[in-house]
């Protein structure tokens, strides 16, 4: 019975002080705006940091992200002492709406590809899908060529109009590693949402589809990070991604 109770609190209301268990605040805490992403860290927080420490990457180290949509998987890199990124973690996809190619206009369910950066006002606590952040979709990139849409996400749960949905317990880790890298001074992290590895026997199979042309302008962030494993710098000049690795 004690051990299902949990933690007692002592809470003080009107004068009086009341006892409350752990699992009975918790709850209160994660009904506030900014409770849920807390609860989730107190949840997932220890055990990062000791699968961080196995990798020699500390918890609140800056985060790059690379989607693909064909694949369905989520990496998490974190930077490393000699300012390298090692990939952490590789997550699953819950679901994606639409197919292989960018999202254009409002509506046609597609879930963006391109480069997206994203900074703290970016994250939502108290998403209708447990916790989320948005990708900045538009881009400058999106914008110079008349694309339309707005609040695409990475959040939890299963469905997904438009957005990339990880389900409840890979964004609780997600997040919370997100989180603590802006929190800790990271000004905003990169997301590089792509439709598949962009090898170039990948590319060169998909010489027909109609995207080609626009995955081929990807490529180059992609190998970029391929060589040096550092988000390398990348711009938009005449409605073209334009990559420098530094």
């Amino acid at each position: 019975m004690g051990a299902a109770i949990g933690l007692a609190v002592l809470l003080p209301v009107g004068g009086w002080v009341w006892a409350t268990s752990g699992r009975t605040l918790m709850a209160r805490i994660e009904s506030t705006p900014a409770g849920r992403a807390q609860a989730a860290a107190a949840r997932v927080r220890p055990a990062l940091e000791r699968d961080l420490a196995k990798q020699n990457l500390a918890f609140g180290a800056p985060v790059f992200m690379r989607v693909f949509k064909r694949e369905a998987e989520l990496e998490l890199w974190l930077r490393a002492k000699d300012g390298a990124y090692r990939l952490f973690r590789t997550y699953p996809i819950c679901t994606f709406s639409g197919v292989l190619g960018p999202k254009r206009q409002q509506g046609d369910n597609q879930a963006p590809e391109g480069f997206y950066r994203v900074a703290l006002g970016q994250l939502n606590p108290a998403s209708k899908f447990h916790l989320s952040f948005n990708l900045g979709y538009p881009n400058a990139y999106d914008r110079a060529h008349g694309y339309t849409g707005d609040f695409l996400m990475v959040h939890g749960s299963c469905v997904s109009i438009g957005c990339y949905a990880m389900g409840d317990a890979a964004i609780e880790e997600i997040y919370t590693l997100a989180e603590a890298a802006l929190r800790g001074g990271q000004r905003a992290f990169e997301v590089h949402a792509l439709p598949f590895r962009l090898d170039a026997a990948a590319l060169a199979a998909e010489r027909a589809s109609p995207w080609h042309d626009f995955w081929s302008e990807l490529k180059p962030g992609y190998d970029a990070f391929e060589r040096t494993r550092r988000p390398p710098s990348i711009g938009v000049a005449a409605k073209r991604y334009v990559v420098d690795e530094g």
